[in-house]
């Protein structure tokens, strides 16, 4: 067993990942996890806080990406826009990772508390949204935090549909093809 990788949280997010494809969810453990990794006990534990916890590891960052994305944009962009040009910044380097998200999707949607666990990241991923348009909100592109909840809430609803619209599309398609797609489905039902 390895005492020490450098990537030994993507190895025990495969090898979870793998385990699960073949056994299911509730009959694969973390022993089974960290042997099929080549990893210890105790190195998952330095990562992860459970079993569910392997499946969410890029999830971990992305709000922050986000958020990055979003400050990063010039102060006069609108807080529509920003939303838009933010999303599609912050979601780029995703495109490399499609067959391990393809994969975890199918494994958060067989189990109902995993299920639960993604809502929970949709929430963290909408407060971190809201709490970065609060932050650039300058005259002119200001944002209350109520109006700030509002767009992150429907930013992440449309993400998700984007990336559900993505992973269930063509392989070589780029998400951000799909979130522009979904932005002008959400503009569509509201007409002009």
């Amino acid at each position: 067993m390895t005492r020490w990788a450098p990537d030994a949280a993507l190895r025990l997010e495969a090898a979870a990942l793998d385990l699960v494809a073949e056994q299911g969810y509730a009959a694969t453990t973390v022993p089974q996890i960290t042997h099929r990794a080549g990893l210890t006990t105790r190195t998952f534990f330095r990562h992860f806080a459970d079993k569910r916890d392997v499946f969410f590891l890029r999830d971990r960052e992305f709000p922050r990406v986000v958020a990055a994305a979003l400050e990063g944009l010039p102060a006069e962009t609108a807080p529509l826009a920003a939303l838009q040009q933010g999303l599609e910044r912050a979601t780029s380097p995703l495109a490399q990772w499609r067959e391990p998200i393809l994969r975890r999707r199918a494994v958060i949607r067989a189990e109902d508390q995993l299920r639960e666990r993604e809502l929970l990241k949709s929430g963290h991923l909408a407060d971190a949204i809201a709490e970065a348009l609060v932050a650039r909100s300058r005259p002119g592109t200001e944002v209350t935090p109520a109006e700030a909840r509002l767009l992150a809430s429907v930013a992440v609803l449309v993400f998700d549909r984007a990336l559900d619209s993505w992973l269930d599309g063509p392989p070589l398609s780029p998400l951000s093809a799909h979130l522009a797609d979904a932005w002008r489905d959400l503009a569509a039902l509201f007409g002009p």
